[in-house]
């Protein structure tokens, strides 16, 4: 077997650019998109073809990761929603010396701990083996993925697991998605009755690491490609027939917006790759940092897109009015204030960087 990282620098062509020319080469339409299976046929054929070997973070081109997920954002959420978990499992995989996967594998990372939702985790027998009992909420991926990091509270905390998801033990709940946002992502509950599992770290390593942050300001990439997808609606409407006096007022907003949340990914980046094991501790005020500035940036986006526009493209242009919903429900997988909060505490206590 072949561990992903060692395939991580055989990407032909690791630029945006050849993303978009890769997705255009395999004929995925957007139509197909909201359909569970119309995505994972989409990402299947993505990661077959080697187009989500992404560079790992913090290894010196973590711009170059950054800009792939925008872009693929901007082509689709559903597919971008996927595929960043996919690669963010990868990345996990390599920092804490996790289990190798083959090419066809589609990974999941499913961390939600939501207190109605537990998942246990108890040993079994020597060579890091365990078993998993209980149900685990929001797993996207539910039905697409063919393997997925989990965590789940063992004898000495919340841990991080490898499962196989077609052993024995394990299957998603008959539970739909109950909106028509992000449906083709599938993201549903999990159920696990005495299901294998492997341990991958220790107990806290998931979210102690420096990587977590590395990812966590990746999500944020993610969140700015699809801002840029929708800001193109406005482009193209100037494109058509020229915005008046208030339409190039949003449009320059729109570009100072998204000019500064590419600033931000471009300084996360560059931090990141300079102390890859967060030696001065500044990793989490830099990924918290960074999703404030991109989620405010997609956040006026939107409302500047729909002031300039009006109704008309939310009720006759379906791909931007699903584009609208799926990027203002990605988005809240923020915490809003509570993670501007957090980043308060952490510029009380450390100092700023201004």
């Amino acid at each position: 077997m072949t561990h992903p990282v060692a395939a991580a620098g055989t990407f032909a062509d690791p630029t945006a650019d050849g993303l978009v020319r890769r997705w255009r080469s395999l004929d995925i339409e957007s139509s197909d998109l909201d359909s569970p299976a119309g995505a994972a046929e989409a990402l299947r054929r993505l990661i077959e073809a080697g187009t989500l070997d992404l560079p790992l973070p913090a290894f010196g081109r973590t711009a170059d990761r950054f800009r792939i997920l925008s872009r693929l954002a901007e082509l689709d959420l559903t597919v971008a929603r996927l595929g960043e978990a996919h690669t963010d499992a990868i990345a996990i995989l390599a920092e804490l010396n996790g289990p190798t996967t083959e090419r066809a594998d589609v990974w999941g990372v499913w961390a939600a701990e939501p207190p109605h939702a537990p998942v246990r985790a108890t040993p079994s027998g020597s060579g890091g083996e365990w078993r998993l009992d209980g149900r685990k909420a929001w797993c996207s991926g539910a039905g697409i993925c063919t393997r997925a990091l989990i965590t789940a509270a063992g004898p000495d905390g919340s841990q991080l697991f490898a499962v196989d998801l077609a052993a024995p033990g394990i299957s998603p709940v008959d539970d739909a998605w109950p909106v028509a946002t992000l449906r083709g992502a599938d993201t549903r509950s999990v159920d696990f009755s005495d299901a294998p599992a492997v341990g991958v770290g220790i107990p806290g390593a998931y979210v102690d690491r420096p990587g977590f942050w590395h990812g966590a300001a990746g999500v944020a990439a993610v969140w700015y490609g699809g801002a840029v997808g929708v800001a193109r609606s406005l482009q193209r409407a100037h494109d058509r027939r020229s915005l008046d006096q208030l339409g190039l007022m949003h449009l320059g907003a729109v570009d100072a917006a998204l000019s500064g949340a590419r600033a931000a990914l471009a300084a996360a980046a560059a931090a990141f790759d300079a102390d890859p094991r967060d030696a001065t501790g500044r990793a989490a005020a830099v990924a918290r940092r960074t999703r404030a500035v991109v989620e405010a940036a997609a956040t006026e986006t939107i409302d500047r897109v729909g002031r300039a526009l009006g109704a008309a493209p939310l009720a006759l242009d379906a791909n931007h009015a699903r584009r609208i919903a799926d990027l203002q429900l990605y988005l809240r997988q923020s915490h809003a204030d509570r993670d501007l909060a957090s980043l308060g505490r952490l510029v009380a206590d450390a100092g700023d960087d201004w």
